[in-house]
């Protein structure tokens, strides 16, 4: 029998949740406190779906045991009030979408690296023939891949944030790969790196002994993490720091261990149950820079756990191409580079970003400040940059933080203008970064757009 089940937010997540709800034999409601998209409102109404948008009447809801949560939607919101005094669960898509899924799950999380490592992870498997479908936050909702999908998928790898993670209470990963915990989103979580680390580790907490668990052994947030009573999964530790042979690690060896690391002749080695090693130097990767070495290793430790060849890990790791808004080459005009990192969204992506760039780098930064400390850009702002470009709505935070390292800083309100102040300014061999350290909502509706925006206005020069 068909029962109600409400869904909060009419973006791609909700869309999702609700089609999914719909071919499960729900009847959903999507309520959205803004005006939506005419794109997602007009699926809702192609699907039949009831969607109410421009605020949540909650007087004319349908009783409904689960709500839906989209994930920009913080917990102090106070519609989930309703929820709470009726003691109505209040879940994220990604756990409604885990209930209804079938074969194996692969989850990623973590401050930086994520959109990469779910990416590669997902090439792996299908370059080994595996029928396999990547979702979560690097883009299609895992709900909407379920609805719209007639072959169940063997495994699913899924990119999941922090907010995701918050509005679980039963997502079990067969592998969790977690890759880092800087500052991020402190603004959703009081301030306190403590509770963000928290939200990170729910990838782990329905995990069992069947399960394994792909972490960086070099970060000490997650270091801190493991002492924590109930972590049941298998362990994969993957470290990136230089090692003498003679330290290599010897308990991954003729034990069930999964593990990998660096040696001190630029190699790094997957160790795998019964000795049978894994071996490739980072030359060889099609991803390069400090950044994307610990994504690589963590992503052939996981093909490893799956089984794939070695043969075939080495092929996908050679070949695989970078992702779009990610440290993404778009153009180089009268010898000026345009880099696009529109999804460097905090410090820490911001800081790999700045630790690549070889030539004097004109950097444009700005948008929702999400409680980022800034002090740590400071070294290498005052190395390696030339000119700041604030877009973005209020840049007090930026500008105060770098007015002493940085001779040139410009406003610009739009990505147009920015890219044309950027190319104005360049001379030959400069290098002109968008990479914003903060959210894009005060102008773009997403991180996407900032960067489509950002290329479109390069294209046209």
């Amino acid at each position: 029998m068909s029962k109600s089940i409400i869904i909060l937010g009419a973006g791609e997540s909700g869309v999702g949740a609700a089609k999914l709800a719909l071919s499960r034999g729900y009847v959903p409601f999507v309520s959205d406190a803004g005006n939506g998209k005419a794109s997602f409102l007009g699926e809702l109404s192609e699907a039949g779906i009831d969607f109410e948008v421009g605020g949540h009447d909650t007087e004319n809801w349908p009783s409904t045991s689960t709500a839906v949560k989209s994930p920009g939607i913080p917990d102090s919101a106070p519609v989930l009030e309703y929820f709470r005094e009726r003691k109505i669960e209040i879940i994220s898509e990604i756990e409604f979408a885990s209930r209804h899924a079938s074969g194996r799950v692969v989850a990623i999380t973590g401050t930086n690296g994520k959109t990469t490592t779910t990416a590669l992870i997902y090439r792996l498997l299908t370059d080994a023939g595996i029928n396999a479908t990547c979702v979560g936050n690097i883009g299609t909702s895992w709900a909407r891949d379920l609805a719209e999908r007639t072959t169940p998928a063997e495994v699913t790898v899924v990119e999941a944030s922090s907010f995701q993670l918050d509005g679980t209470t039963s997502f079990r990963p067969d592998i969790a790969v977690l890759l880092n915990i800087t500052p991020d989103h402190l603004d959703r979580y009081d301030y306190k790196l403590s509770n963000y680390a928290a939200s990170k580790w729910r990838i782990t907490e329905y995990q069992t002994s069947e399960d394994y668990l792909v972490y960086n052994s070099d970060d000490e947030e997650i270091k801190t993490l493991l002492k924590t009573p109930g972590t049941k999964a298998q362990l994969a530790a993957v470290s990136t720091a230089d090692r003498d042979e003679s330290d290599m690690n010897t308990e991954a060896i003729d034990t069930e261990n999964f593990s990998a690391e660096m040696n001190n002749k630029n190699e790094f080695i997957i160790h795998t149950p019964h000795n049978q090693s894994f071996i490739m130097t980072i030359q060889e990767l099609a991803l390069q820079g400090k950044h994307n070495l610990f994504n690589s290793m963590a992503a052939g430790v996981t093909g490893r756990i799956l089984e794939l060849r070695n043969e075939s890990i080495r092929e996908s790791l050679t070949h695989f191409e970078g992702i779009e808004h990610r440290l993404e080459y778009v153009a180089t005009v009268n010898d000026i580079r345009f880099v696009n990192d529109s999804k460097a969204t905090n410090v820490n992506s911001v800081w790999y970003a700045l630790e690549c760039m070889d030539n004097p780098v004109i950097w444009i930064a700005g948008g929702i400040d999400k409680g980022n400390d800034y002090r740590d850009l400071l070294t290498l702002v005052e190395n390696k940059v030339k000119v700041l470009i604030c877009l973005g709505k209020d840049n007090a935070k930026l500008i105060a933080t770098f007015k002493d390292k940085i001779e040139t800083i410009h406003l610009a309100e739009s990505a147009a203008e920015a890219v044309q102040i950027a190319y104005d300014l360049g001379l030959p061999n400069d290098t002109v970064l968008l990479s914003p350290a903060c959210a894009s909502f005060d102008i773009f509706g997403s991180y996407e757009e900032r960067g489509n925006a950002f290329k479109k206005a390069v294209k046209s020069l």
